[in-house]
């Protein structure tokens, strides 16, 4: 994978209400300093927090519909 400044772009997709897409393979440094990879070819980051696998999405985002 390249890097520096040669490096060809990672695409990043903000969704609007859902996740930020970013086109993979990713590391992420979290807050707490802990690291999270990704080696899928599209990760979509949780933008909501809402996620049981933050940083990553789990789609918690949407809202749930109750058939009764």
């Amino acid at each position: 994978m390249p890097t520096g400044r040669n490096a060809e772009p990672r695409k990043v997709t903000l969704v609007e209400g859902g996740p930020v897409l970013v086109e993979g393979p990713v590391e992420l440094e979290l807050p707490d300093g802990t690291v999270a990879r990704s080696d899928r070819f599209l990760v979509a980051l949780c933008a909501c927090r809402r996620s049981k696998r933050y940083p990553f999405c789990d789609t918690s985002h949407r809202k749930r519909v109750r058939n009764e």
